[in-house]
């Protein structure tokens, strides 16, 4: 059958290794021979592969080939742990059974591991004891997760990385090697070597100065000590700093006796052994070292390795730049520092008079090279005189200070102190001080202005608002300046500018490419003076010191308007009843720019009548001369003025002309008919124009009679005047003809009428309901009721005779009505119509006028109480039932509308309504509301009665405010938890918390239901002061097992109570017997290195928890034996322990105290070589670290020499109450400690001691 081959299983299921069987020439044979080639040999035969005993995987490799079957396989076997992982996390939130859970997993077990061998799958195939094996142990772990049994996967850890690395768990809980403690070759630390000179010493600059050379200070003096000797001679090298050349200075002879007896006189011992201290003046800079000393004894006596720098002093100055500035800009200083490198050097800044701060440069060196001076000292650095001490020598190093100016005013960079790597200090603050260099004080301050930029922009002026100046004259361009700052800047403005002419301004209103640029210097305030007319565009603006900025609009348009002309064209005006021409029609024509003005004289029969002016506001317009008085008139016009020109003068512009008007005659007041009252007498005016002498014919109609008359009069004027108008009705008087001096009648048409009254006008007041009084509602308007007889309008004057206010009104209507707001008597005083003054009538001319009392609001006493502007009533809590009374007094029944306004806790307002009362009694209750906790505010706007609708003006709203306290509230903060506790009362319990809302202090009753017992107990907790509470049960109250806790009421400061309803959310508590723990060891103090151990009793594993330096700490124990190195010292105290049994924390207080394993330095821990003079001597300064006493061994050895190794030539033991000792010593050799010990500890050395008993460790010698 064909198919794919079968692959047949080796041992354990796997594959066989295929073999080659095609072999090529020259490949070893499995016999071990090589066949040679063209030699025929016999092939064996292959050998045949045994019968199959499998058919292949399950699933065909041509439908699945192996290597995916193992992966989707180990696919399953991977989501199976994620859901037995995901099962163990339900069960340990939600407390499923455990049982049902373990007994799936393990049918789970068995089925995948029984399972997968039958899938035939390669290296997959185990037998049947390899699948239950693999079963036994998932069925342990499924047993583990699903009963919640722990896996001491600590304790394995640390046992094995004890067993591989040899470490312990100290106090701290981190693993370390006990032989670091035990063997801390830090706690005796130091040597010291005494070497015994020759006859004496001498030792150059024995203090270690620092000196320094400048223009100020040229010469100095360096200390030379010398110690029980005279020297005779000294030599002195002296190393050139710039060439590295060595030269040496003898000194004998005088120069040597003089310092000498310099140095004796400024010593006030007089004991001949005690040191000297030579000076030595020196004036070149260089490295100083003391060669060689040869004292009186012809001796030569050793000199200190010690040397002195002398270099030239460090300086620092500002470097020079300009005394101006602009803002903005960068303040572009730079700091020259010269000197020894590592240089300091340290500035300080003040900006107008005021410190803006400063700084300090440190290590400053060049850039090319660092100077060991930053890393070792001078001595250090040269020891024989044969180095390259280049280092020594000064540089110039610039250091450039660039900072933005915002500010304006004057600027300082001041130098205040310089210090090169030698220690040479110079101050220029201090220039005073006798001790240090002086500096030449010389550009040390750098100081200049920062000045505003200039700003500038066109004001009034741009391409759409051209400036239009008449030809030939000159303006100012219109800039405005300002600057940076907050005004403009005092002082001169370069202004630069472009300009086009006109006719050169290309289409778009561009400059055209020849423009020209034009500069002009300014004074302050000033503009620049332009003329020709065209395009002028800013292009820069700067002052004195500092370049601008030039800000929109920046462009204006300078015109020259063509200057304002005149021009006339006239024609005549003629009568067509007389033929005479009556006035003249001129047409004016103007060029120039609108509006114009011009002014002309006009003169008749050779006077001059009147000088007017006339304002056109368009290029073409018509006037009519129509004098009314015939002569012969003359127009001369004077001048014209436009809207760019000034006035100027017109020559040679005249108009003539002859008038003769027609006669004609008018009245001259207006055609509105006369009003007159009986037997008065009516008057009309009456004007003529023409030429005088004029007739004039009239006639008078008046119920239908017409009287003719007729006048002569060579006034233009005249008054026409009637007889008395004895009776009442219309008169007309009507103007029939005129005639003037030519003779020409015109016929009139004009009328003029009067109206002549029958009767005079008379007032007085009516009634209301048949009386002249009224009782009427407050600041209401009141109507008095009037009559009136004759023609309206009427004025009429009355008095309110309580006020004494007297006053005029007009009235159109015979029946109408005086409106009144003020109470009191009204009485009319006169009227008058609209023609005639009139009669009151007596009897009726009084009115009374009385107000209606308004309703009011008041709070009683015993429902609020006033403070300031509102009533406070009595607070209430959340819920409760309350309510407040207001009287009312009025006219029943009352409207009241009051806001109601909620406040939160927070102060925010959180609801506002409005509500309406409507009462008949004058007392009203409201009821409170209570059912949210905040402020509540009943503000009662508006109040009305039967009468009066409410008023803003005579009612002021009215606040009560009360005061809504919420309920208290208590809660679990982690309900539904169980919280365990010990049988007996310890530190340190488990406490409840529970979170109060309200105002502190609470009352607080909780309710304590144990399993079993039907009644509950009650815990009262009295005065809680804060919200957060930690509860906590009384033991006494307390049952082994389970109880439930909830909470049955809870009442605040404020008298509010709250009972929660039953069943609501509990707590349990389990209570259990305690773990206890037992030192193994009765004493108290231990020392560092040592192992504290405890006995625990309870269930393993056990939790311990413990303080060791204030610091709480706690620790997972796997045994019954709980055991720490101490690695610090410090106090050790256990403060709980807790078993797995519970959650129970056992209070314990037992407490070690871990003790420092003394310390020793011998020399400050150094290694330090003394020499001394023989018979003379020295200290040996021990300092101690622990408890007094000390007691201590150290030994004297011989002084190392390459060719012998060191003996110890003696062992002394000491004893210190104190910190520190000194021990005098005159023998040479090298000293060192071996041991020390303490009250409570003691180390020795490797190889000094052993370990004793108590913890301590014993010397031995």
């Amino acid at each position: 059958m064909d198919g794919t081959p079968q692959v047949r299983r080796g041992v354990g299921g796997f594959p066989s290794t295929p073999q080659n069987t095609n072999q090529s020439p020259g490949v070893r044979s499995p016999n071990g021979s090589t066949s040679r080639p063209n030699v025929r040999t016999t092939l064996p035969d292959l050998p045949k592969a045994p019968p199959q005993s499998s058919t292949g995987p399950l699933i065909p490799a041509d439908i699945l080939d192996p290597a995916q079957q193992r992966f989707y396989v180990f696919a399953v076997y991977i989501a199976l742990w994620a859901y037995r992982t995901y099962d163990f996390y339900t069960l340990a939130v939600e407390e499923d059974e455990s049982l049902w859970l373990c007994l799936k997993w393990c049918f789970l077990d068995v089925i995948f591991t029984f399972g997968v061998p039958l899938l035939e799958i390669p290296w997959l195939e185990w037998g049947n004891g390899t699948a239950f094996l693999l079963f036994l142990m998932h069925a342990g772990v499924d047993v583990m997760l699903m009963f919640r049994i722990g896996i001491p996967v600590q304790a394995w850890l640390m046992g094995l990385v004890g067993f591989l690395w040899d470490s312990e768990l100290a106090i701290s809980e981190r693993s370390v090697k006990p032989g670091a403690i035990l063997h801390n070759a830090s706690l005796i630390l130091g040597k010291q070597i005494v070497n015994i000179l020759p006859e004496g010493s001498a030792i150059l600059n024995p203090d270690k100065q620092s000196f320094c050379l400048n223009s100020t200070v040229t010469q100095l003096e360096i200390p030379i000590m010398i110690n029980q000797t005279e020297p005779i001679e000294m030599e002195i090298l002296r190393i050139d700093i710039d060439t590295n050349i060595n030269e040496t200075i003898t000194v004998k002879g005088w120069d040597m006796k003089s310092m000498l007896k310099k140095a004796r006189k400024a010593v006030k011992s007089a004991d001949p052994d005690d040191p000297l201290t030579l000076a030595y003046t020196v004036k070149k800079p260089g490295v100083y070292l003391l060669n060689k000393v040869i004292d009186h004894s012809k001796l030569l006596v050793r000199p200190r390795s010690t040397n002195v720098v002398v270099a030239t002093c460090p300086q620092a100055r500002v470097k020079p730049t300009g005394s101006n500035r602009c803002r903005s800009d960068l303040s572009n200083v730079a700091l020259e520092v010269e000197g020894t490198p590592p240089l300091n050097v340290k500035y300080r800044l003040t900006v107008n008079g005021k410190p803006r701060g400063g700084s300090q440069f440190q290590n400053l060196q060049p850039e090319d090279a660092i100077s060991p001076l930053s890393r070792h000292t001078s001595q250090a650095l040269v020891k024989s005189g044969r180095e390259d001490i280049s280092w020594a020598r000064p540089h110039k190093i610039l250091v450039p200070l660039n900072e933005t100016l915002t500010t304006s005013g004057s600027w300082a960079y001041e130098i205040e102190e310089v210090q090169d790597g030698l220690g040479n200090f110079v101050s220029y603050v201090n220039v005073d001080d006798e001790e240090r260099p002086k500096p030449k004080v010389a550009n040390v301050r750098q100081v200049f202005n920062v000045h505003e930029r200039p700003t500038a922009f066109l004001k009034g002026c741009s391409l759409q608002t051209p400036l239009r100046v008449p030809r030939g004259n000159a303006a100012r361009l219109p800039v405005a300046y300002s600057s940076t700052g907050k005004g403009a800047i005092d002082s001169a403005h370069t202004i630069e500018y472009l300009f086009t002419p006109q006719d050169n301004i290309v289409a778009d209103g561009y400059h055209s490419p020849d423009a020209v640029l034009q500069k002009q210097v300014m004074r302050k305030g000033e503009q620049p003076t332009i003329a020709a007319a065209g395009l002028y565009t800013i292009k820069s603006v700067s002052s004195d010191f500092c370049e601008g900025e030039v800000f929109e609009p920046a462009s204006c348009l300078l015109q020259n308007p063509p200057e304002p002309a005149l021009s006339l064209d006239s024609e005549d005006i003629i009568d067509k009843c007389a033929g005479n021409p009556i006035g003249l029609r001129v047409e004016l024509d103007f060029v120039g720019t609108p509006p114009f003005r011009i002014t002309y004289t006009e003169k008749k029969d050779g006077r001059v009548v009147s000088q007017p002016s006339l304002q056109v506001s368009s290029l073409r317009s018509t006037i009519d001369l129509t004098p009314q008085d015939a002569g012969h008139y003359e127009y001369t016009f004077t001048t014209i003025r436009d809207h760019v020109y000034d006035e100027r003068p017109l020559h040679n512009i005249k108009l003539q002309q002859d008038v003769r008007p027609s006669a004609q005659a008018h009245f001259i007041e207006s055609s509105r008919p006369k009003q007159a009252c009986i037997d008065d007498v009516a008057e009309f005016d009456v004007g003529f124009v023409g030429e005088a002498p004029w007739k004039l014919e009239y006639e008078m109609v008046h119920n239908g009679k017409r009287t003719k008359r007729a006048i002569e009069t060579e006034n233009p004027h005249y008054t026409i005047r009637t007889d008395e108008l004895s009776s009442g009705g219309e008169y007309v008087v009507a103007l029939t003809s005129v005639t003037d001096k030519a003779n020409c009648k015109e016929v009139l048409k004009e009328e003029a009428r009067v109206n002549v009254r029958h009767e005079r006008p008379k007032a007085y007041f009516g009634h209301i309901e048949g009386k002249q009084t009224v009782m009427a509602l407050e600041s209401r308007q009141v109507g008095l009721p009037l009559r009136f007889t004759g023609s309206g309008p009427w004025t009429l004057k009355y008095e309110n005779l309580k006020t004494k206010e007297v006053k005029k009104e007009s009235f159109q209507n015979p029946n109408a009505w005086l409106d009144v707001k003020t109470d009191g008597t009204y009485q009319l005083l006169s009227v008058q119509d609209s023609i005639c003054p009139g009669l009151v009538d007596e009897k009726a001319d009084q009115f009374d006028v009385a107000w209606v009392a308004r309703p009011s609001l008041s709070v009683p006493e015993t429902s609020a109480v006033l403070e300031g502007s509102k009533y406070i009533k009595e607070a209430v809590c959340e819920g409760d039932e309350d309510s407040f009374d207001v009287s009312l007094t009025g006219n029943a029944p009352f409207d009241i509308s009051y806001r109601q306004e909620y406040k939160d806790k927070k102060g925010k307002i959180a609801s506002v309504s409005e509500k309406d009362l409507h009462t008949v009694n004058g007392l009203a209750s409201i009821r409170s509301e209570t059912s949210k906790a905040g402020t509540y505010e009943y503000t009662f706007m508006k109040l009305a009665d039967a009468r009066y609708d409410h008023s803003k003006k005579h009612f002021s709203p009215l606040t009560i405010q009360q005061t809504v306290h919420s309920r208290p509230g208590a809660r679990f903060d982690k309900p539904g938890k169980t919280y365990s506790y010990c049988s007996r009362e310890s530190e340190g319990e488990e406490v409840i918390p529970i979170t109060l809302e309200g105002v502190a202090p609470f009352y607080l009753e909780v309710e304590i239901k144990h399993q079993g017992t039907p009644k509950p107990e009650i815990s009262v907790h009295k005065n809680i002061a804060t919200n957060k509470y930690d509860l906590k049960i009384e033991h006494r109250k307390m049952h082994l097992g389970h109880s439930s806790i909830s909470i049955r009421k809870v009442r605040d400061s404020r008298g509010c109570t709250l009972k929660p309803p039953p069943g609501g959310p509990r707590v349990q508590i389990s209570v259990h017997d305690a773990p206890t723990a037992t030192p193994l060891e009765d004493r108290q103090d231990f020392c560092v290195g040592e192992r504290l151990s405890f006995a625990l009793g309870g269930q393993v594993p056990f939790t311990v928890y413990y303080t060791f330096e204030k610091q709480e700490r706690k620790a997972s124990n796997p045994g019954t034996t709980f055991r720490r190195l101490a690695e610090l010292p410090g106090t050790f105290t256990i403060t709980g322990l807790r078993d797995s049994a519970s959650e129970c924390l056992a209070s314990l207080d037992i407490t070690k105290t871990i003790h420092p394993i003394p310390s020793v330095r011998l020399s400050g821990g150094q290694v330090s070589s003394v020499d001394i003079h023989e018979g003379g001597g020295t200290d040996l300064d021990f300092q101690f670290w622990g408890t007094p006493p000390f007691e201590f061994t150290y030994t004297r050895s011989t002084n190392a020499n390459k060719n012998r190794k060191s003996k110890v030539l003696e062992i002394k033991t000491e004893v210190s109450h104190e910190m520190s000792m000194s021990i005098p010593v005159q023998d040479e050799g090298t000293y060192e400690v071996v041991s020390i010990k303490d009250r409570w500890c003691s180390f020795a050395k490797s190889g000094e001691g052993h370990d004793g008993k108590g913890g301590q460790k014993l010397l031995a010698y």
